[in-house]
């Protein structure tokens, strides 16, 4: 099953985009953010046709989540984060499909730190942090896919000095992380690409995607009972005309076994592939 993520920035804007990265890449699930799109507004009717069924969260102008389903509508299970009823920003949906819960979330960027932007971002992950560990106990086979907004570590971006103020790289947001992976998830890219530095989004600003000065923010995080055949960013995505400043991240899973990783080898004489790229001959 090939289960993915990407942060699609306007998903009416950028509709064509997807549709056409759906039909070439057929993943099962999609996890959807920023859809900066009510959910009447949600254009279903061309997922629909493109083979998709969608659980919707939306919000006028900002925020925004979904979980794509392919051949399948996804079965509703959450439709916002526990723990805070007043909260009523559009960031977090869960959804069976294919008998495994599904996550989609769209955690606070944070920014400007220190401040009130900040103090909601480390509140809504340490929701997430309780919302995480009651999935894991409960034994059933989950999949946790989003736009964290948090560097886990500085080899999970270009040149972590000039990026040291940023809420995105503050200790707070790192250890909340760090905390959910105690747990027992097993991060699907990083796993798989141990010692490469795989990128997931470039900020329109400074020609940053031309001098592919990234960040890994956009994660996959995979419960118990599976195996992690490979996984990768599509980063060309984030080169066509019109672009998301975000590149879809996807995962090849499988239950019914032990978790483990398969890693991947690298070729005879040389380095392993870049993720998210065709093999070379």
């Amino acid at each position: 099953m090939r289960v993915a993520t990407w942060n699609i920035n306007n998903v009416v804007r950028r509709l064509d985009l997807l549709v056409d990265w759906l039909g070439r890449t057929q993943p099962d699930v999609v996890a959807l953010q920023e859809l900066k799109a009510p959910s009447a507004a949600f254009p279903r009717d061309a997922l629909e046709a493109a083979g998709y069924g969608a659980l919707v969260v939306g919000q006028p102008t900002w925020n925004g989540v979904a979980l794509l389903a392919r051949g399948r509508e996804p079965l509703p299970v959450a439709t916002a984060l526990p723990g805070d009823a007043e909260d009523k920003e559009a960031r977090y949906v869960e959804a069976a499909i294919h008998g495994v819960l599904f996550a989609s979330l769209y955690l606070p960027n944070g920014n400007p730190q220190p401040g009130p932007k900040f103090d909601y971002k480390l509140r809504w992950f340490e929701r997430l942090r309780l919302r995480a560990q009651a999935l894991w106990a409960s034994g059933q086979p989950v999949i946790l896919l989003g736009d964290w907004n948090v560097v886990p570590t500085d080899e999970d971006i270009y040149k972590p000095d000039t990026w040291r103020d940023d809420a995105l790289l503050q200790p707070g947001p790192r250890e909340a992380f760090a905390k959910i992976l105690a747990q027992g998830w097993t991060d699907a890219l990083r796993s798989v690409h141990p010692s490469e530095r795989p990128f997931t989004f470039w900020d329109y600003r400074r020609k940053r995607w031309e001098r592919n000065a990234g960040l890994r923010i956009d994660h996959i995080l995979v419960g118990r009972g599976f195996t992690i055949d490979d996984a990768g960013v599509d980063r060309e995505e984030r080169g066509r005309a019109n672009a998301s400043d975000h590149a879809p991240v996807w995962a090849e899973v499988r239950q019914g076994r032990p978790p483990r990783v398969t890693r991947r080898r690298k070729p005879p004489g040389g380095a392993p592939d870049a993720p998210g790229l065709p093999r070379r001959a």
